[in-house]
């Protein structure tokens, strides 16, 4: 039997505002445990909360990017549970009228085919604490510093077909919500993190399967691995005649494994009410118009324009505005280096390699782009070869504080492309390779491109990797077609 595989997303995208939702309290990363956590946060008796106008700001923003409905009134619920990093026993939410309604994201696939995913809703809510076990025996520890943080939980409709498309979403959404500024998208922080709604179906059903939600991937990598191991826990399940259980699953990355948590509550277990001490929240146009003012250049309107200042092809195009920082480094290094091309091959290519295998982000480089600018320069004014180039990068990279011209000159780099000088050198090599000058000479035009090599090799050499290959290869090709 084939399957189809159906798979919507909730999403919790934490907002870079200074203070909590409801409290004035600091929402900065790292602090002491506990230390960052007010009467307020933790719905102390004899305190209320005071709703964030930046928070519905952003989320406004939100809205727009993805041409949603803002609601214009919006109500805080509160969500009745109980966990141990929400002592207060309730989470504050929004539910039946959220202030982003529905909207869309395009998202282009690997094989160049765009597709569009529903977004049913984002709400804003309040973030709970966070359980500790590193360091504890036996017990627990509760870390209330991120309770009150604000959220929003945007909601898809099942449009995903695949990990492959359900990772596309991912990572257009990141780049949409960094753009904007509305989170710093540390996913390792926590700063976004991807519940994954699953269900399988016999291909050609109409009626969705029973799906299960693995909760919190904070990487996509573990989102496309969390996504290919349950679908095929699920076909192995209905294949062998068993059926799934709505359930809540954790995936441990490290293990590649994933395992029950609990059974999937309905909004009615939450025993939701509107919360009484926070009244409705009503938007008129002309808040909704002074942020609108404020919207910056979104990835696709940045997809566009680099394409039209930098000529760069589609892919490299769409890699580089995918993300706003990314963008800005490479607009930095386009503008030092004053050759856009190069500097997106580089960057796509020699730094992005260095940040995978170390797992660092670009804002992490330890190569700023104004230094790989001033790479580019030597290697757009043939200064640096190519293996010249990946020795100064290497230094770079290693935090060799000199600048990339001292770095040259130290390390003897600098490239000849004398045609004078060359034409000595060549004569000199070629003077001690007459059977493969023969060789050259008798072979048909196929073969000779292949022969060039064997003269490359001793030329480099002699040269001591200076020799400017393509003034190398000219010359040599006009003294042995002489």
């Amino acid at each position: 039997m084939q399957w189809e595989v159906v798979i919507g997303l909730e999403i919790h995208v934490q907002l870079a505002t200074k203070t909590k939702i409801f409290s004035g309290t600091s929402t900065a990363y790292g602090a002491d445990a506990n230390t960052q956590a007010s009467a307020v946060d933790l719905a102390m008796p004899g305190t209320l909360p005071v709703a964030n106008e930046q928070a519905f700001r952003f989320a406004t923003m939100f809205g727009l990017a993805i041409d949603a409905d803002i609601g214009r009134r919006s109500v805080f619920e509160r969500k009745n549970y109980f966990y141990p990093d929400l002592p207060k026993g309730y989470q504050t939410t929004q539910l039946a009228e959220p202030i982003v309604g529905a909207g869309h994201v395009d998202i282009q696939l690997e094989d160049g085919t765009e597709k569009r995913v529903r977004i049913h809703h984002a709400h804003l809510e309040e973030d709970a604490g966070k359980s500790l076990h590193e360091g504890y025996h036996g017990v627990t520890g509760i870390d209330l510093n991120r309770a009150g943080t604000p959220l929003i939980e945007i909601v898809t409709e099942p449009d995903m077909r695949s990990a492959e498309e359900a990772v596309a979403f991912a990572r257009q959404l990141h780049g949409l919500v960094t753009s904007l500024g509305i989170c710093d998208g540390d996913m390792s922080q926590g700063s976004l993190r991807f519940d994954v709604n699953i269900s399988v179906r016999p291909e050609g059903e109409e009626k969705l399967g029973t799906r299960t939600e693995t909760k919190n991937l904070n990487s996509f990598r573990f989102m496309e691995a969390a996504i290919h191991q349950e679908v095929e826990r699920q076909i192995d399940v209905l294949t062998d005649g068993g059926t799934i259980v709505q359930e809540t699953r954790l995936y441990n990355g490290d293990r590649n494994e994933s395992r029950s948590m609990r059974t999937k509550e309905e909004a009615n277990d939450y025993r939701y009410f509107p919360c009484p001490d926070l009244l409705p929240v009503v938007i008129d146009d002309d808040f909704i118009e002074q942020v609108r003012l404020t919207m910056p250049e979104l990835p696709d309107a940045k997809k566009a324009r680099f394409l039209a200042d930098y000529t760069l092809t589609e892919y490299d195009a769409g890699l580089l505005s995918a993300n706003a920082r990314t963008a800005e480094y490479f607009e930095a290094t386009a503008k030092t280096g004053g050759d856009a091309k190069l500097a997106a091959n580089w960057i796509l290519g020699e730094l992005s390699a260095r940040l995978n295998a170390e797992d660092l982000s670009i804002t992490d480089s330890p190569v700023s782009a104004d230094r790989l600018g001033a790479l580019i320069q030597r290697i757009a004014d043939n200064t640096l070869s190519s293996s010249g180039a990946k020795k100064v990068f290497d230094l770079l990279w290693n935090n060799d504080e000199a600048d990339v011209d001292s770095i040259i000159t130290r390390e003897g780099l600098k490239q000849v492309s004398d045609t004078g000088e060359l034409e000595k050198l060549v004569d000199n090599v070629l003077a001690d390779m007459p059977e493969q000058i023969a060789q050259y000479r008798d072979a048909d035009e196929k073969k000779r491109k292949k022969l060039m090599g064997g003269f490359m090799g001793p030329l480099m050499k002699a040269s001591k990797g200076q020799g400017n290959p393509k003034v190398l290869t000219d010359i040599l090709k006009k003294k042995l077609d002489a």
